[in-house]
């Protein structure tokens, strides 16, 4: 699910000259749940928005038959996805997507669409699509630590604003959630991006030789992003700290597990079901991204763990195949 979270400027008119800008977050899995409970405390602070914060729900029906916004508005909690986390008390959930407005956007979306000419990251679409400027938020952090107020961070990735970087700087952070504008916004995507993949390579492999998969997979994550961008994020929170505890923690691990448990033989799409309630491993499809992304540049023996991982996704090869591979290198 998309989680791209949108601040609308209102335009001035007969009926409302209101400045205050208003919050709009698209997508209510755990990640835009999350996101909301960060903002809705801030935007109370903060005099320049709207209290309201405003999170569209892909509308669902829940097994007692009713409405998911219309239960996230009775009890203020996203039972689906966040259960027992108050989102707080000004975040209303919206099923119309047409409400969010004129907007300034951020993503939280990992990914990329690969094209023959290059790969075009998420926030590329979204401004190209919406004809509006688009941010992006990525680092070191698990979904169920930040509600509970771990210590955890993030890196803002901006192209031309550093004062709208501010502004979603002022819009996140709290005691316990730090958060870094950084001038590389393709550098801080792409490496949100890529420590999925290598998650899905050193925790499949858990069993056998992980270390030393994830140094590998730090490797090729660096060099592929000095490649691809002007500049290189990979020691902020969204590259080579997300990695580790991506590849340490959270869904990835045990799913990850699962599957190298299984020696390949059960897929990512079974065990996604049975034990991420509807959830998905983002990186999963990000090694077929990556995958199309490097042999369209004739770069696949460049980054011999990206290639691999891909084929192992697929069934292709056995998950020890790497460790194979490697030792024989070696």
């Amino acid at each position: 699910m998309y989680h791209t979270l949108q601040k609308s400027r209102q335009t001035p008119n007969d009926e409302c000259r209101d400045s205050k800008s208003r919050v709009t977050i698209i997508g209510s899995g755990s990640l835009g749940s999350v996101a909301a409970k960060l903002i809705a405390s801030n935007a109370l602070k903060l005099p320049s928005f709207h209290d309201e914060v405003r999170i569209w729900v892909f509308e669902e029906v829940l097994p007692n038959s009713e409405k998911l916004t219309d239960v996230i508005n009775k009890t203020n909690e996203n039972v689906n996805y966040l259960p027992g986390i108050k989102l707080g008390r000004n975040v209303v959930a919206d099923p119309d997507l047409e409400n969010a407005g004129e907007v300034e956007a951020i993503s939280l979306v990992k990914g990329m669409e690969v094209k023959k000419e290059r790969p075009c990251m998420i926030t590329s679409l979204i401004s190209k699509e919406l004809g509006i400027n688009c941010c992006v938020l990525m680092g070191a952090n698990i979904s169920n630590e930040i509600v509970v107020e771990k210590f955890s961070e993030e890196t803002v990735g901006y192209r031309e604003s550093r004062e709208i970087a501010d502004t979603w700087v002022q819009l996140f952070s709290t005691p316990y959630f730090i958060v870094i504008p950084v001038h590389d916004i393709e550098g801080v995507e792409l490496c949100g991006t890529l420590k999925n993949v290598v998650a899905i390579a050193a925790v499949s492999l858990m069993v056998w030789k992980w270390a030393a998969i994830m140094r590998i997979g730090r490797r090729e994550m660096k060099a592929l992003s000095k490649l691809m961008c002007s500049r290189c994020s990979f020691f902020e929170s969204c590259g080579v700290a997300d990695v580790i505890i991506t590849c340490l923690g959270g869904r990835y691990r045990r799913v990850a597990e699962a599957f190298a448990q299984s020696g390949g033989k059960r897929s990512f799409d079974e065990l996604e079901a049975e034990m991420l309630q509807g959830q998905k491993l983002q990186g999963v499809s990000m090694t077929r991204e990556v995958y199309e992304a490097l042999n369209h540049r004739g770069w696949l023996e460049m980054f011999p763990l990206f290639s691999m991982v891909h084929q192992i996704c697929i069934g292709r090869l056995k998950p020890d195949a790497i460790v194979h591979y490697r030792d024989h290198k070696a």
